[in-house]
């Protein structure tokens, strides 16, 4: 019971004045103020000693005024003001996005930043990015106005301050000065992954507008159809060293969540490019010539003896065959070879190990040709890659001008066959309409029937099209370039027909639409277009949604997981096998970047290819598949024994660095960021599988994604599973119900061992009933246990019999049965189609197995929609899921029945116990939902700002917690260093990818000149100067109201 009530601070429920007189005060004050009055009006009661009804009615009256105060939303009576609304309590002042937590202490608001309208800087290097004048000289003001004081420009910071307002030329040339030391961050909101905040060299540029490199658009997502981003200045020393070796775009070329290069040259760019090395069959001016460099080739092209297109023999030194495969000992040989001119500009540009490229390139060429040069030239030659990339990117633009590409309407062509082919489809079409008036075809079959005639037609009509094109045509330019969305499809709705349209249930409407754009759809054309599109556009304001708050409590229960340390030393791992289907990933894509469990051995010579703890990287990799090798034993976050984190050799490379992960790296962030960033591109439809037939939908998509990563008890579609092995026998019942019934039979063998002084009183082969006698003595009887055949031999007594397990399932009449009579399963296979259930999976064939089910289910439906994530990151959010268990018997432990607690620290527990001679705690594996699992962690900070905020925080008061900050939120909210990158703990790792840790640092010793001063001063050695003699950061802040300086 609370005795004394406290109460918070008066800043935390202030009371303002309003225009005319009134004041309006925080709801707090309000209750607050009732508690006071009951309070005392009680007091007053007792010291009167008024009659025990009207005390009762008071206390009753004071209980409810405290309630109310601590958390209003939970009485049944809400208190309001005045009838109005009801008043914000203490915990409404805490939980939701607008609370104490989530509004103020993870997420800050800051100052230094600036935002506007971003615009394409083709110019700029990759590193660069443009600033406008004023925003950056706004945003360094404190630093020009320090360097204008050092250079004498001005005596003081007021005058100073001065010369910036009125923008004298002086300020400009100390701006470009003190520009040049530092990097800024530009932000796109939303930011999805890591790669949405880049650091940027400032280059300084008119206007008002901020200039972006193209390369980076795909990492933010940007486009300039009027976007816009965020400015923000590092300044601390340490930052800007942050800002300068991470953050920096030439260090940010891979995704983090596949290892792809994400500045690959798009759009435009690749129009240029494929443009330049197109092979155009038509003669042209010096075709034939044959040239000896490729400054021959250039100087002809410059004057004007050649065209950029034409065919030409060159010598030159190349690394790659006929085939444009790679010659082994990556030693180039010297060939005359058949190309053109604009190959030959190209490779001007091409590092001396790449080329030469000898065919014409689209945007998937391109990206290919950037990923191998990234992976010929290695990590240390990242700049090279960077000036590659840049060098594309200059060349693109060049030549897609040059090219003078563009189109009109008159450019798309219907091509004559059309109308043959529609006229072909329709009388196929009335064929088939015909025999279903007939009673020949269901209706079912009908639709599908004329739904292929229609597709074939489409595809028909849109070869046509193809074909009508001049491959060195524009348009088609355009499309196979890959520089448009799409490739051919807009060209086929342009030029050909639109086809086939589908309504908001996902099923195809029978009726095509025969015209295309060119020609123009007429009304119920137009009308059935629009049915499935405003779904589409319906279901993308819903997804972005769903998506974010994915990512949130992916966050949420990964957080937590740093690299910790370098090998936890288990000897677990998992099989990787080229037979697994994991979202249709080959197996090598699994396994490149992982470290080896165990030595992997050739299986004809014996040799060690790849010792244990060893990373296999691509060339290892190579060897593994010359080999013929099918399964490899990799270490895997699943099987990692660190108890907090991972540790270096279970996680393996990082793929945003395209090294081994460093340690206090925060890998369960990265994992959560690359598992969420795609997901607004998954669908949110639930398909129908043909009409009614299969009785329920198969859910795709986001919502599959979130049911297997919320572990739901009950998926929908769920299938049945097998709990024991055994022979399966089919039983039709009434209403088209059928019964599986799984039995298993095994031979039992009872042993029984009669004593010499007993008399038997069984033969040999009899048959016996349960509990019948088989041996006596006096009146002593032994009884055998179960009925069967009887063995004798000697004084031993066997009893064989038949031991029959029988587990009986219904199936709906809609279901479809994957069994047959007869047939033989195993545990955990399945009876009827559809999902899986984890949670069962769990019980019947173990965590393994119910780990890999969640990784393969999961990325199937990211396969689906073609997109790559590598395994590492569903395996750390599976981790957290499957790593509780829950006690059974908790032995001689503190653990309660129902604990959940972490597997690792219970194996450890227990291992005490076993030494110490005790009874170890026995507990089951569960599943947990990644919410659950988030609210389960360990840290009461983290749960409270997650979700359910004042029951987390109300439990952990009650139970006393304590809280070890081994998160990153944890101590965010503290507003501590997080214990991951440069914020890892100094004693264990000297540098975090380059920047050097530096322990809580010591404040600098002061110079003898300033030592000099403080004796002048009179301040002793620990104290520091008067604030005037050094502009500090509160010069800049505004004055007061008095029209002081706030200095």
């Amino acid at each position: 019971i609370l005795t004394v009530l406290p109460v918070i601070p008066p800043e935390l429920r202030p009371m303002v004045q309003l225009d005319g007189g009134r004041f309006a005060t925080s709801d707090l004050n309000d209750l607050y103020r009732r508690v006071i009055n009951r309070n005392n009006r009680l007091k007053r009661l007792l010291e009167l000693g008024a009659p025990d009804a009207i005390v009762r009615n008071e206390k009753r009256m004071l209980q409810e005024a405290v309630d109310s105060l601590i958390d209003n939303s939970q009485r049944s009576k809400v208190l309001s003001r005045r009838g109005r609304r009801e008043l914000k309590s203490l915990s409404d002042m805490l939980k939701g996005k607008k609370g104490r937590f989530r509004r103020n202490l993870l997420g800050k608001r800051v100052d230094y930043s600036g935002r506007s309208v971003i615009v394409v800087g083709p110019t700029l290097k990759l590193h660069q990015c443009g600033l406008p004048k004023t925003m950056a000289l706004e945003l360094f003001k404190p630093f020009v106005v320090q360097k204008l004081v050092e250079l004498n420009y001005a005596n003081n910071v007021k005058g100073a301050k001065r010369i910036i307002e009125r923008e004298r030329p002086e300020v400009w040339e100390v701006l470009e000065d003190v520009i040049k030391t530092r990097p800024v961050l530009l932000n796109r909101a939303p930011t999805l992954h890591r790669l949405g905040i880049q650091a940027f060299e400032p280059i300084l540029v008119e206007g008002k507008a901020i200039q972006l490199h193209p390369l980076v658009c795909q990492a933010f997502n940007a486009d300039f159809d009027g976007d816009q981003m965020a400015v923000h200045v590092p300044l601390s020393r340490k930052a800007v060293e942050e800002a300068r070796v991470l953050m920096i775009s030439t260090n940010n070329l891979l995704k983090p969540s596949d290892g792809e290069p994400i500045v690959g040259p798009t759009k435009d760019m690749v129009l240029g490019v494929y443009y330049l090395t197109l092979f155009d069959p038509r003669p042209l001016r010096g075709d034939g010539r044959a040239f000896f460099s490729l400054d021959e080739v250039e100087m002809a092209y410059e004057l004007g003896q050649v065209d950029i297109h034409a065919k030409i023999k060159l010598a030159v030194e190349t690394h790659f065959d006929e085939n444009h495969v790679r010659y082994a000992d990556g030693k180039p040989r010297r060939h005359l070879i058949e190309t053109t001119v604009g190959r030959a500009l190209f490779n001007r540009i091409v590092p001396a190990e790449m080329r030469f490229v000898n065919r014409v390139l689209d945007k998937g060429d391109v990206q290919r040709l950037v990923n191998q040069t990234y992976q010929v030239l290695g990590n240390d030659r990242q700049h090279e890659v960077v000036a590659f990339v840049d060098d594309i990117k200059d060349i693109g633009f060049k030549y897609a001008t040059r090219s003078g590409v563009s189109i009109a309407v008159s450019d798309i062509i219907v091509p004559k066959e059309k109308f043959d082919i529609l006229a072909d489809a329709d009388a196929k079409a009335q064929e088939v309409e015909r025999q279903y008036r007939r009673g020949l075809l269901t209706e079912d079959e009908r639709e599908a029937r004329t739904i292929a005639i229609w597709s074939e037609a489409k595809d028909a009509i849109a070869n046509a099209v193809k074909k009508s094109l001049n491959p060195v045509d524009n348009l088609s330019l355009m499309a196979t370039s890959g520089a448009t969305k799409g490739g051919f499809i807009p060209i086929t709705q342009l030029a050909g027909m639109r086809g086939m349209m589908a309504d908001p249930l996902g099923r195809i409407i029978a009726l095509p639409i025969r015209s295309n754009f060119r020609e123009g759809l007429d009304t119920l054309e137009f009308f059935i277009s629009t049915h499935g599109q405003r779904k589409g556009l319906a279901d993308t304001a819903m997804r972005t949604a769903d998506a974010g708050y994915l990512t949130r409590r992916l966050v949420d229960v990964a957080q937590d997981v740093i690299i910790n340390a370098h090998d936890c030393g288990t000897q677990a791992g998992i099989w990787i096998r080229a037979t697994d289907d994991v979202g249709g990933q080959k197996m090598k894509d699994r396994v490149v970047g992982r470290v080896a469990a165990s030595d992997v051995v050739h299986p004809k010579t014996g040799d060690v290819i790849c010792p244990r703890n060893q990373m296999i990287d691509e060339s290892v990799m190579a060897a593994i598949e010359a080999a013929g090798i099918q399964e490899v034993h990799v270490r895997s976050p699943l099987t990692c024994e660190l108890e907090h984190g991972l540790c270096q050799l279970c996680y393996g490379r990082d793929l945003g660095r395209g090294k081994m992960v460093a340690i206090g790296a925060a890998v369960g962030i990265i994992a959560s960021q690359s598992i969420g960033e795609p997901g607004t591109q998954l669908t949110l439809r639930t398909f129908h599988t043909g009409g009614v037939a299969s009785g329920s939908d198969i859910t795709q998509g986001l919502p599959r994604v979130e049911e297997l990563l919320e572990a739901r008890k009950k998926p929908k579609a769920e299938a049945l599973i097998a709990d024991i092995a055994g022979r399966v026998h089919i039983e039709r019942l009434e209403g088209g119900v059928r019964r599986v019934i799984i039995t298993h039979q095994q031979l039992q063998r009872d042993v029984y061992h009669v004593p010499g002084n007993w008399s038997i009183k069984v033969e040999d082969g009899d048959q016996i009933k349960d509990n019948a006698v088989i041996a006596t003595r006096g009146d002593q009887e032994m009884r055998a246990e179960h009925g069967g055949r009887v063995v004798r031999d000697g004084m031993t007594l066997t009893v064989v019999y038949e031991k029959k397990d029988e587990v009986e399932y219904d199936v709906p009449p809609a279901a479809r049965l994957l069994v047959t009579e007869g047939q033989e399963i195993n545990p955990g296979d399945p009876i009827t189609e559809g999902a899986k259930n984890p949670h069962m999976l769990l019980k019947v064939l173990g965590r393994e197995a119910c780990q890999m089910y969640l990784l393969s289910e999961v990325q199937k439906v990211y396969h689906l929609q073609g997109v790559k994530i590598n395994d590492k990151h569903f395996e750390i959010i599976i981790r957290k899921m499957t790593n509780r268990v829950q006690i059974t018997t908790p032995g001689d432990s503190d653990y309660l029945p129902g604990d959940l607690i972490n597997r690792l620290e219970l194996a450890r527990v227990n291992e005490k116990l076993i030494a110490e001679g005790k009874r170890p705690a026995i507990g089951v594996p569960i599943l947990l939902g990644i919410s659950k699992a988030a609210l389960a962690t360990e840290s009461f900070l983290s749960a409270s700002s997650f979700q359910h905020t004042i029951k987390v925080l109300a439990s952990a008061a009650i139970e006393g917690k304590r809280d070890d900050l081994i998160g990153l939120k944890e101590n965010v909210i503290l507003g501590k260093l997080i214990p991951a990158g440069t914020g890892f703990n100094p004693k264990l790792i000297q540098s975090y990818e380059g920047v050097t840790l530096l322990a809580a640092e010591a404040p600098p010793k002061p110079s003898l000149t300033q030592r000099a001063e403080m004796a002048l001063l009179g301040l002793g050695d620990n104290e520091t100067l008067p604030a005037e003699n050094l502009p500090s950061l509160e010069d800049f802040l505004p004055g007061d109201a008095n029209g002081q300086d706030a200095a």
